[in-house]
């Protein structure tokens, strides 16, 4: 097997798990017959005090690397807090040209972006963050609801344990699928996980909208999503026509009185069925009108039915 450098790129405040879950996924790797040479280093040489208040050591400086393959950009709550920091910024600047391809896990993304790396690309990060992220740096196309996301050698990741989910990818594309999935196997994971991280995310955040007639409108739906909410009867309630609501959705919440109204109504079943209810209990409560109905929505977004869903996210007992 060719032998290949993988160099994780780490910091003060590194997420412990956005370095060691793609790690162990490399690790299994070689276990399993590939040829992956793990390598640590931060931007000054120095170790490192990562997110579970481990003192991580490295190998040297991000300076001191020779012919990279992978270079990995670990995340970290860090990022967001006080901003990415201009040695990190530098060091991934010294790393992406020598490197075939660069890696970030989580809120790794804001350090290559930063840096950058990212303009005119697509990119994604841990759902929570995809709006700061977009807001941020414009240049940027920012896809939310991706687990990974690849653009011409560059590769983002979402939450945490995405990034093992991307390291998986990463190895097929190395060593096929017949290793992949056996390191898939070994570690108990999807080769290609369902769906994608709103299935993951929480209940619709709403800005409060200045318009009265819109506050009016996002608050009915919200209280009693089961009501007739289609475009006409959401602008009949408040007074103003179709189009005028539709212009009022678009410029203060980025979205359509549909999308919106579906939504809520998958936070709402979501809710319920978290809670125990059954799929036509949970489709009625939200106003999908039938469980067919509710589980074609779900299928569409998160890439699974309302009865896998309550499966995966109902509760740890078995």
């Amino acid at each position: 097997m060719a032998r290949r450098s993988v160099v994780f790129l780490v910091f003060d405040g590194t997420k412990m798990l956005d370095v060691t879950g793609p790690a162990e996924v490399f690790a299994e790797a070689n276990a399993a017959g590939a040829g992956y040479v793990i390598r640590y280093v931060s931007p000054s040489g120095e170790a490192v005090d990562t997110s579970v208040g481990i003192r991580l050591p490295v190998d040297g400086a991000a300076g001191d690397v020779v012919e990279p393959d992978t270079v990995v950009v670990a995340g970290g709550e860090v990022l967001i807090r006080r901003g990415v920091p201009v040695e990190l910024v530098e060091a991934i600047q010294a790393l992406w040209p020598r490197a075939r391809r660069l890696v970030s896990i989580c809120t790794g993304s804001f350090a290559l972006a930063a840096a950058g790396v990212l303009d005119g690309r697509r990119a994604t990060t841990h759902w929570k963050q995809a709006p700061r992220l977009a807001r941020g740096y414009p240049s940027v196309e920012v896809v939310p609801d991706a687990i990974f996301v690849e653009d011409a050698g560059v590769f983002t990741s979402a939450g945490v344990s995405a990034g093992m989910d991307l390291a998986l990818a990463l190895v097929e594309q190395d060593y096929g699928a017949d290793l992949a999935r056996s390191v898939a196997r070994s570690l108990v994971m999807f080769m290609q996980r369902p769906g994608g991280q709103s299935q993951f995310s929480a209940p619709l955040e709403v800005r409060r909208p200045g318009t009265p007639a819109l506050r009016e409108v996002v608050d009915v739906v919200a209280a009693q999503p089961a009501l007739d909410h289609s475009a006409a009867a959401l602008a009949a309630r408040v007074g103003v026509s179709a189009r005028h609501l539709a212009r009022l959705f678009a410029s203060e919440l980025g979205t359509t009185p549909a999308r919106f109204v579906e939504q809520v109504r998958l936070d709402h079943a979501k809710a319920l069925l978290d809670a125990g209810h059954g799929v036509a209990r949970a489709a009625k409560l939200a106003g999908f009108g039938s469980a067919e109905t509710m589980r074609r929505v779900f299928v569409a977004r998160f890439g699974a039915s309302p009865s896998e869903y309550r499966a995966r996210f109902g509760s740890t007992r078995g």
